[in-house]
């Protein structure tokens, strides 16, 4: 099973997430008030989705949210697939292995270079 979430703020004006051949699961919708952790270019309330989906098109799943992730403000989403972490920024991939330190230094140093303020880079493992 494939279990994440993405922030409907992240996702590009006019953008869909929903990837041909996979069927997702919406697990929880909520809102949640960041004003204190968010960036002045950021919303001061985030609108996280929880998905699951079963399947093993890992690849065609992240490929998805690279293509509808706003790329500003160094927005990303991540899943579990497995013992597999996936992290996704627009445009870029990252997959490690779950408790992989250095797999998961070079998604966050990517984060830094898009502008993912440190404190956001705290995906769980």
């Amino acid at each position: 099973m494939i279990s994440g979430y993405v922030i409907g703020e992240s996702l590009r004006p006019g953008a869909e997430f929903g990837p041909g051949g996979l069927r997702l699961r919406l697990r929880k919708v909520g809102r949640v008030d960041v004003s204190g952790s968010a960036t002045a270019e950021q919303p001061s309330y985030w609108t996280l989705v929880e998905w699951e989906a079963d399947g093993d098109d890992v690849d065609g799943l992240a490929r998805a949210l690279a293509e509808v992730l706003e790329p500003a403000n160094g927005w990303y989403a991540d899943f579990v697939a497995g013992e597999e972490r996936v992290v996704v920024f627009a445009g870029k991939v990252f997959r490690y292995r779950r408790g992989d330190a250095a797999g998961r230094a070079e998604a966050q140093a990517y984060g830094r270079a898009v502008g993912t303020p440190e404190h956001q880079l705290d995906w769980a493992e």
